[in-house]
């Protein structure tokens, strides 16, 4: 993986900011093309006739996120001005901060020093959150994962290991953003640790190997337990044991705690819970799955991920929560002992599961590990995260997560954070009509409901193993992996679901002051 970014806060006073020919200067023109009085003073006469001469050369309208690179500006002592747009007056007031923060990454390009002077229109919130959320977004957007590439980047962006830019954030009070970037950093983090897990080949991270990332949350302080086979199977965890079986790599399940809410009246504050598929690689199993595009299976944990990478960020912003995480991890294989279909197998909660599709496995995974949390801690609230079907990309594309839920406060709390963060979830229906077609004439229940509505009846499996706890379902397929490019993540992995999570648990759940 790439090196961390350099990001250091000063105030708008440049002159001691060490910018020269090497660096950049980024600054930030409204739809109305006016040069601030601070951005006057800073880029003087000479400055400020420059920028105003290639404005109007290149006809640029400053829309939003739009840019503008000047080479060796007249007047100035950098390599490059760089000028984004930021849109009218109603735009620059809902601005996105943290993708606004991956635009300018993706416009320094060979810079080794760069100063980024937040000034603009008065409209324009330039405050230390603002300055903090654009920090974020730099962090996201220079992330790589290139551990495995011995060879040198022809791509000009240098090697492995290369020494990232050195950048500076300018802003009215530079001890304000240096606080608010570090709960920032800790998501950063988060999603990157996310966003690894996801990247890494299955010949690497198997079930065994999963379980011992997550342990080393320990250094942040968070609670690990980690249940072996020979404790599933005492626990009666066969739904998930019975995924795992064809595979030569032992399952596990993981229970992460971290407990950073304050005691009330002798007994701690009731967890919220987050829960993760963690299917390392999904052949299909004995219903195995076209050759083509299998190698995408390594993904199938990205719930899993978030849910570690989440852990994380609660744990190192030392957020004032009571959280589980619960993650299951196997590998769906297809060898000789592997499950069948027409097998039938009973569940932790008692419920017996006809299989149908061996590849729709991941609901058996979940719906242990749901009861196992909902009996164990009895949360608040669960949500869970999978990579769960092709479905959800039919109905949603790659641009929202598929979300279920049986509590409409839950949702409208989900739906909030994805606004904010812009991970954004799109509520689809549960019903009776869709749950009969689970109905199985040998079991209580079949693990597939055919083709039709195959996202809903995924979620309806899920819902017969949370009983009467507020609980979320976000299906993930087309959101976490093989995810398209933006300007805060040019990665096979997204890492999605870590800010959208630690936003719903900030905004929500923390004990308050």
């Amino acid at each position: 993986m790439a090196a961390a970014l350099k990001i250091g806060f000063a105030g708008l006073n440049l002159e001691k900011s060490g910018l020269d020919k090497r660096g950049a200067l980024v600054v930030f023109l409204g739809d109305d093309l006016e040069v601030s009085a601070s951005l006057r003073k800073i880029l003087g006469a000479a400055g400020t006739a420059t920028l105003k001469r290639a404005v109007e050369a290149e006809q640029f309208k400053a829309k939003e996120r739009s840019s503008l690179v000047i080479s060796a500006p007249q007047g100035l002592e950098v390599g490059r001005l760089v000028v984004v747009g930021i849109g009218s007056g109603k735009e620059q007031e809902q601005t996105d901060y943290v993708r606004l923060g991956g635009a300018i990454a993706g416009l320094l390009g060979s810079a080794t020093v760069a100063s980024i002077l937040l000034s603009g229109p008065s409209k324009w919130r330039v405050d230390a959150e603002a300055a903090g959320d654009i920090a974020l977004g730099l962090h996201l957007r220079h992330y790589r994962f290139d551990k495995y590439k011995s060879k040198k980047r022809e791509n000009g962006h240098g090697t492995k290991g290369e020494t990232p830019p050195s950048l500076t954030i300018h802003v009215e009070d530079p001890t304000a953003a240096k606080r608010a970037v570090r709960a920032r950093e800790a998501v950063a983090d988060g999603v990157v640790l996310a966003r690894d897990l996801v990247n890494e080949p299955p010949n690497v991270l198997d079930p065994v190997e999963f379980a011992k990332r997550a342990k080393e949350l320990e250094k942040l302080g968070v609670e690990i337990t980690i249940l072996d086979e020979k404790q599933l199977t005492k626990i009666g965890m066969r739904a998930l044991l019975g995924v795992g079986q064809g595979s030569e790599k032992e399952s596990r399940v993981v229970i992460m705690r971290w407990n950073g809410a304050k005691a009330k009246k002798g007994a701690k504050a009731q967890p919220v819970a987050f829960i993760g598929k963690g299917v390392v690689f999904d052949t299909g199993g004995i219903s195995i799955k076209p050759a083509q595009g299998m190698e995408d299976m390594k993904g199938d944990m990205a719930g899993a991920a978030c849910v570690v990478g989440l852990m994380h960020a609660l744990a190192a912003r030392k957020a004032k929560v009571n959280a589980i995480g619960a993650i299951g991890l196997v590998e769906n294989m297809p060898d000789g002992n592997a499950q069948r279909p027409g097998d039938i197998v009973t569940s932790l909660s008692g419920q017996t599961i006809e299989i149908i599709n061996t590849d729709a496995e991941g609901r058996l995974v979940l719906g242990d590990v749901l009861w196992y949390v909902k009996e164990t801690y009895q949360p608040s609230f669960m949500v869970d995260l999978a990579t769960l079907t092709g479905a959800i990309l039919i109905a949603l594309g790659q641009e929202y997560a598929g979300l279920f839920s049986n509590d409409d406060t839950l949702s409208e709390r989900l739906h909030a954070a994805g606004q904010a963060t812009g991970e954004g979830v799109w509520r689809l229906p549960l019903g009776a009509a869709y749950d009969k077609m689970i109905d199985s004439k040998f079991a209580d229940m079949k693990n597939t409901g055919g083709r039709f509505g195959g996202s809903i009846t995924a979620a309806q499996f899920l819902k017969r193993f949370v009983g009467d706890t507020p609980w979320a379902h976000l299906d993930i397929a087309g959101t976490a992996m093989s995810s398209p490019e933006t300007d805060i993540n040019k990665s096979w992995a997204s890492g999605w679901g870590v800010r959208l999570l630690d936003r719903l648990v900030a905004d929500y759940y923390e004990d308050r002051d």
